[in-house]
């Protein structure tokens, strides 16, 4: 377990560097997009190994289940609050990223937001090696909480 948390320690920390040598210097908030534009892709990547189980496209995988479930828990407990300053929103910074000035609008809603994600993984995190039933049960609220914050504070891709 241990060492899963130092691989995501360990990622999260390494992206944003790689990924500013390559940003526009005139965004001052680059770092923080990096950073949170990681994180959001490691949910995703484990949150993908969840859904491709709970819908049949993977073979269902106790061990690798509850390794994604423990990513996911472990990402909710992250004070990722440096990722988010003000101004560094698309209204600000057009296409260096998604995030719409909603959040800094309103940023209980946005924490009550991140708060229900964390609700959603830890649930996740204590039945993903149950069995391929008990997952399926605690996939609904977990998408749910995702697609909750991305409608309301994330930019559609069309």
């Amino acid at each position: 377990m241990k060492k899963i948390y130092m691989t995501l320690a360990a990622a999260a920390l390494a992206l944003p560097f790689a990924t500013v040598a390559l940003s526009d210097s005139d965004n001052p908030y680059a770092a923080n997009i990096a950073a949170r534009q990681g994180q959001m892709r490691i949910q995703a990547f484990n949150i993908g190994v969840l859904v491709a189980m709970a819908r049949g496209e993977a073979e269902y995988d106790a061990t690798a289940a509850q390794t994604a479930a423990s990513n996911l828990a472990a990402i909710s407990q992250m004070d990722g609050r440096a990722y988010w300053p003000q101004g560094s929103d698309n209204a600000a910074l057009g296409d260096a990223t998604r995030a719409l000035p909603e959040i800094w609008q309103d940023m209980a809603g946005f924490g009550a937001a991140w708060g229900d994600f964390g609700t959603a993984a830890t649930a996740m995190n204590a039945v993903a090696g149950d069995g391929l039933g008990a997952l399926q049960g605690a996939i609904g609220p977990l998408g749910q909480s995702c697609a909750a914050c991305h409608r309301n504070y994330q930019q559609s891709n069309e």
